[in-house]
This record gives structure tokens, C-alpha cells and sequence, in this order.
């Protein structure tokens, strides 16, 4: 699966992805992640990407010459696989598990991490194909959302977790699934005790007491 990230700060993005089972997928071939630095497709001598907003107003927008640009730019590499363009926004759904599995079907997707007061609305009507929301509160850019798409979708894909089960017994994963209260050694800690039924070795009790301690919101 393909992630093209465009932002003004790409090695945010580099970074995260030399960590972890993200970093591993990638090594396998199993993800591919692209960084585009969005000033690279400014057309002005200072690369400048954001403008005070018409009507006035506090704060500063991004243009939309560089975001055209950037999209065109990276659908024209890949023809027969141009993405699907998602703009992470504060306004937008919440992305939820569903989502994920939904977007995880998807062969390319290239993400916008905005920035400032927010986009040009053109752009958005023009070439945006979706808006998500990772929560009803407003950070500094898109790149953080970015992440959390990106190591979210990156779960659903076959190779990237060891183990498919610890995938589908996520929480979300199914409808009202919830993780359980989980133990592991010392069986004893400071007088803590790990519950008998989990020592027993029989797996009916076993699944039985984690579906009653389930966890909720």
C-alpha cells in the first residue's frame, strides 16, 4: 500500500516511519511511504505556501497553487493508481475503526496535512476526496493525524502484525469489542495477584471471565 504524505514538514513523517512495525512493513515492501515537501511546488521565489485569508481574519491560509500542484505532481506518477486524496481537518467525521478498514482497501492514498488557519477552500472542493477528524480538538497540523492514520491502516494489512489474532481481537475491531484487563509475570506483585481463572490453563473459563471483564468506555 502506497501513503503519499504532503507537508511542509516531511521529516516528521520520515522520522515516524523508521520506528517500529511500521519501519518493518516498510522494509518488507508491505507499505511505501513518499514525502513531499509541499514549498517544493510553490511557484514564487520564496517558496512561500500560505496567505493572509480574503475578508479578513486572524492567521494565515494555505494557498492553493502548491496544493494543486503537489496532487497533480504525484497522480501523474502513478496513472493507473492515482489515490485517493484525504484532508485531515477538524471538521470532519471522526475516524473511527470502520474507517480504517474501509481505507485500508484503498492501493494509494495520498494524505494533506494542513496547516495555519486551514486550506483553501478550491482545493478542497476541486481535488479533496475526503475529510477526516482524529478528535474534537484542534493541533498545529496535519502531520500528527497523518501518523495515526498511517500506523492504524498499516494494523489491517496482511504481513505487518505477527499475529492476525492480535489484530481481531483489537478493540473496535468488531462492533462494541472491547479489550479485557490483561496480566503477565510476576504472578505475584507486591501482594497484586493475577485472577486464578487466567492460570488455569482451561480456555472456555478463560474467555468466558475476559467477556464479563471486558473493558468499556
Amino acid at each position: 500500500m502506497i501513503f503519499s504524505v504532503v507537508s511542509i514538514f516531511p521529516g516528521m513523517i520520515q522520522n515516524f516511519t523508521q520506528y517500529g512495525l511500521i519501519a518493518k512493513a516498510i522494509e518488507k515492501g508491505i507499505i511505501s511511504v513518499d514525502c513531499y515537501d509541499l514549498r517544493e511546488f510553490a511557484a514564487n521565489k520564496h517558496h512561500k505556501v500560505d496567505d493572509r485569508p480574503f475578508g479578513g481574519g486572524a492567521g494565515m491560509v494555505m494557498l492553493p497553487q502548491p496544493l494543486f500542484d503537489a496532487i497533480h505532481h504525484i497522480q501523474a506518477k502513478r496513472p493507473d493508481n492515482p489515490g485517493k486524496v484525504i484532508l485531515f481537518s477538524a471538521y470532519a467525521k471522526l475516524l473511527t475503526q470502520e474507517k480504517v478498514k474501509e481505507l485500508a482497501c484503498c492501493p494509494h492514498l495520498i494524505l494533506v496535512c494542513g496547516r495555519y488557519e486551514g486550506v483553501d477552500q478550491r482545493f478542497i472542493d476541486e481535488l479533496v476526496d475526503d475529510e477526516i477528524s482524529i478528535g474534537d480538538y484542534v493541533l498545529m497540523g496535519g502531520e500528527t493525524p497523518a501518523q495515526v492514520l498511517i500506523e492504524s491502516i498499516g494494523r489491517m494489512l496482511e504481513g505487518v502484525v505477527g499475529n492476525p489474532e492480535s489484530v481481531e481481537t483489537d478493540s473496535f475491531y468488531h462492533e462494541d469489542q472491547f479489550g479485557f484487563p490483561q496480566y503477565t509475570q510476576p504472578r505475584d506483585y507486591k501482594g497484586l495477584i493475577v485472577p486464578e481463572v487466567l492460570l488455569s490453563g482451561h480456555h472456555k473459563d478463560i474467555m468466558e471471565w475476559r467477556k464479563i471483564h471486558q473493558k468499556r468506555r
